[in-house]
C-alpha cells in the first residue's frame, strides 16, 4: 500500500464507497493523476450468459476517472464528482475477463477536471475508452469532516 492510499479522503472513499465494492473493484493510486483500477468479470457483471453489463463497465470507467481526478485534488482537501462522461465500448468484457482500467489528466483548472480513460482486459484488448469532466469541491460539502 502506497502512502496516498493511506490519506485520510482517499481511506473515507474505500470505506464509504459500497458501488465499488459491490463490484469488486480496487485500485492503486501510482502518483497524483495516475491510477490502475480492476474489476474482474463475474456473474454478477453480466448482462448476456457471457458478455459484461455496458453499466458494469461504464461503473469503472467512472470510478477509475473520478480516482485520477481525486489524486490530484487531495492536497487542497477537495474531493470531486463527475458532472459528464462519454464512453465508447469497444469490444466485450466476457465472463471471467480481469479488467484493468487506467486514466490521466487531460487539464486540470481551479474546479474541473478533463480525464481521458481505457479498459483493456488481461490479453490487453481495448475493452472501452472515455472523456470525462469532473468538478473539485471541498471535502467537507461531501461528507468527509477529516482535514488533511
Amino acid at each position: 500500500m502506497n502512502d496516498f492510499l493511506n490519506h485520510p479522503l482517499v481511506q473515507g472513499y474505500i470505506n464509504s464507497n459500497n458501488f465499488g465494492k459491490l463490484l469488486e473493484m480496487d485500485f492503486e493510486i501510482i502518483r497524483p493523476g495516475e491510477i490502475v483500477y480492476t474489476m474482474p468479470v463475474t456473474e454478477q457483471h453480466l448482462a448476456t450468459p457471457i458478455a459484461a453489463h455496458g453499466g458494469s463497465i461504464s461503473a469503472l470507467m467512472d470510478a477509475t476517472m473520478g480516482v485520477c481526478a481525486l489524486s490530484q485534488v487531495l492536497e487542497h482537501n477537495r474531493v470531486v464528482s463527475t458532472i459528464e462522461m462519454k464512453i465508447s465500448f469497444i469490444a466485450p468484457g466476457f465472463l471471467g475477463d480481469q479488467l484493468s482500467a487506467t486514466a490521466s489528466i487531460v487539464k486540470a483548472g481551479k474546479r474541473l477536471l478533463f480525464v481521458e480513460g481505457k479498459i483493456v482486459n488481461q490479453d490487453g484488448k481495448l475493452i472501452s475508452s472515455a472523456t470525462g469532466t469532473f468538478n473539485s469541491y471541498p471535502a467537507e460539502k461531501a461528507g468527509f469532516t477529516q482535514r488533511i
